[in-house]
């Protein structure tokens, strides 16, 4: 099968171009990410409303990857708990050679198909759980052995990847393929299918934390406030809903631990 991940660039020469020939060419190459992750929409689609039920009988994400794929997952799980208030055990990203390879490169571990498996067991995955699996290439071994395990399990299982028909989707429930053509740099998958993995995995997780409730109006009223910025945007939240003056959203902020906390204390009162 020939691997449109892999395939030259249409680029030549690279070394030869000015700055601005490499970035507007860089910058012509991205501008088909969107495309591509638009016709994934209803896929996208199929399977957010797949997992919410599941995620609401008290479900979970698991992201599995390598390489650049791994680290996209893991940095999308990281960001979920701050952002809408969830614990870190609701979307979960694990890496082929595990959290020293978010940082560096770890040889071999991608081939093992059976490892990710066995790390997926480590969490007592079952049938409310949800298995993604992120390979632009469609082709890695521990992001396959995820997924086939998973759904020999009645797991539901999903793939993020810019290779159509690949091993990868093969093995899924239900495919995403951002088929986003051959990179800038040959083969330098970290550029524009990891670009499209990006936006998809925001999709996904945004999607499925408004659908959780996690979100009001348009307001992340159950972030955590972790610093000062936070804490400001949570007061002003609070400002704009209920019309108090700074020093007492802000006092009912700190005192109730979030925006949703102090909304809904303040909607029991009114009752």
């Amino acid at each position: 099968m020939n691997s449109i991940t892999e395939s030259s660039s249409p680029y030549d020469n690279l070394e030869k171009m000015s700055v601005r020939e490499l970035l507007e060419g860089i910058h012509n190459e991205d501008k088909k990410v969107l495309p591509a992750v638009e016709k994934n929409i209803p896929q996208i689609e199929k399977l957010v409303t797949q997992i919410v039920p599941k995620m609401k009988k008290g479900g979970r994400l698991f992201y599995v990857g390598a390489g650049t794929s791994g680290r996209l997952g893991i940095l999308d799980a990281s960001e979920i708990p701050p952002t809408f208030g969830v614990g870190y055990d609701i979307v979960i990203g694990l890496i082929a050679g595990g959290d020293q390879a978010i940082r560096k490169a770890i040889e071999a571990a991608e081939d093992d198909e059976n490892l990710s498996w066995e790390e997926l067991k480590k969490y007592n995955i079952g049938e409310l759980d949800t298995v993604v699996g992120i390979a632009a290439s469609g082709r890695t071994p521990f992001v396959i052995g995820a997924v086939k395990n998973a759904r020999k399990h009645g797991i539901l299982t999903g793939c993020i990847t810019s290779n159509p028909g690949s091993g990868l989707s093969q093995n899924v429930d239900i495919p995403i393929e951002a088929v986003v053509g051959p990179e800038f740099v040959t083969g330098s998958t970290r550029m524009k299918s990891g670009t499209a993995q990006k936006l998809i995995l925001n999709m996904i997780t945004t999607t499925l934390m408004i659908q959780m409730g996690r979100v009001k109006g348009n307001r992340m009223v159950n972030m955590q406030l972790t610093n000062q910025k936070l804490v400001e945007r949570g007061t002003r939240m609070i400002m704009e809903e209920l019309g108090y003056n700074e020093k007492k959203a802000r006092r009912l902020l700190l005192i109730h631990g979030s925006v949703n906390n102090v909304l809904e204390a303040i909607g029991k009162k009114k009752k």
